[in-house]
């Protein structure tokens, strides 16, 4: 594979021998930290206001040191201090929200990944360009609200965690439940079970389930638990529920470990393939932790209505490893298969390979 683009000149800068790992302390912090420390790394947390007391209850996932900033959007006045800790930052969902996708861009701090995948994946439009143009089944998009003859799911760009979600069946509850101004999607409601896949490309392995280039690996499979909805619920006691004052949400509170019928793997498989080889066409290669977010209805038929280019939380119940990556190398995280991809990428002298 091609060296990825270095448009900030942070990796050439980079001292291989003395990386420091770096993340922001939320999301898979801990399987971050915890992977890149078993890897030999040393650890550094980004924390807003004072080092969160939690990671005292769990030393294995303590970073070595924290920087602190007043809130993530400070993150760029702290460049040179990471810098000169020869950081590579691994971005996740509290990454791309909170600092936003342009800044984080433009930080000149080497970071684990192709980071053009993060528009790619934050831009609905361009997201959906992406996987149908892979050759994925999405659901059916929806132009506008007076085109709505069918359940809808509504949303917006970003990566949210499911808030602000909803569904509507109207284009009166759309207006109802619509934020003015902010761009959406409306995507057919698609009736099923909602499997999260969670992958791992690596470009610079070859042996195991080939692709043109490098390997594709499944490390695990989650589902979400969310605020006030159920999945059999969803349609049809909303409006129970709004006229007692609860308005149903989809914000993620938890994430519960999944193991699909295994005659679906092939497809499952199928999938990655297809929209990892995509990506090397469409903006030089997505690398590393990647997940489909599914649909499989009773036809047990797959519909993508989402890719997170990067770690994602469902990946959390497996810091010990899952019954997909035991089957590759037990016990391993995807925190840690990401620091490992790093320090393998180091010994062979291809860190330009995937960081970006």
């Amino acid at each position: 594979m091609a060296p990825l683009d270095d448009p900030t000149g942070a990796v050439a800068a980079l001292d291989p021998s003395e990386i420091t790992i770096a993340t922001v302390c939320s999301h898979t912090s801990l399987q971050i930290f915890d992977g890149a420390r078993k890897e030999g790394f040393k650890t550094l947390g980004i924390a807003v206001g004072k080092p969160p007391r939690f990671y005292d209850a769990f030393p294995l996932a303590k970073p070595d040191d924290f920087i602190l900033v007043e809130s993530y959007p400070q993150i760029p006045k702290i460049t040179k201090e990471l810098q000169k800790r020869n950081c590579v930052i691994v971005p996740h969902g509290s990454v791309v929200q909170y600092l936003g996708i342009e800044a984080f861009e433009k930080l000149p701090v080497a970071t684990f990944g192709n980071r053009n995948v993060l528009r790619w994946e934050s831009d609905r439009d361009m997201e959906r360009k992406w996987l149908t143009s892979a050759g994925l089944s999405m659901p059916r998009e929806i132009p506008n609200p007076e085109a709505i003859n069918c359940p809808v799911m509504v949303k917006y760009d970003g990566a949210r965690g499911g808030r602000g979600f909803f569904i509507a069946r109207t284009a009166k509850e759309y207006e109802a439940g619509v934020i003015p101004g902010k761009k959406v999607m409306i995507q057919e409601y698609i009736l099923g079970t909602r499997y999260y896949l969670h992958y791992f490309f690596s470009p610079i392995h070859e042996e195991g389930y080939k692709l043109t280039q490098g390997r594709l690996e499944l490390l695990s499979m989650d589902r979400r638990d969310e605020t006030n909805i159920d999945e059999m619920y969803k349609l049809g006691s909303q409006e129970t529920l709004k006229r007692v004052g609860i308005y149903p949400s989809f914000v993620v509170t938890g994430n519960i470990p999944l193991v699909l019928r295994e005659s679906l793997l092939p497809k499952a498989f199928e999938m990655g393939e297809m929209v990892v080889e995509r990506s090397l066409e469409l903006f030089g290669g997505m690398v590393g932790s990647f997940c489909l977010e599914t649909v499989v209805t009773d036809e047990l038929e797959f519909k993508v209505f989402e890719i997170s280019g990067r770690i994602v939380a469902g990946t959390n119940p497996f810091i010990t490893g899952s019954p997909y990556s035991d089957l590759a190398e037990p016990g391993i995280s995807t925190g840690q298969r990401i620091a490992r991809e790093v320090r393998v990428a180091m010994e062979q002298d291809k860190l330009s390979e995937v960081l970006s």
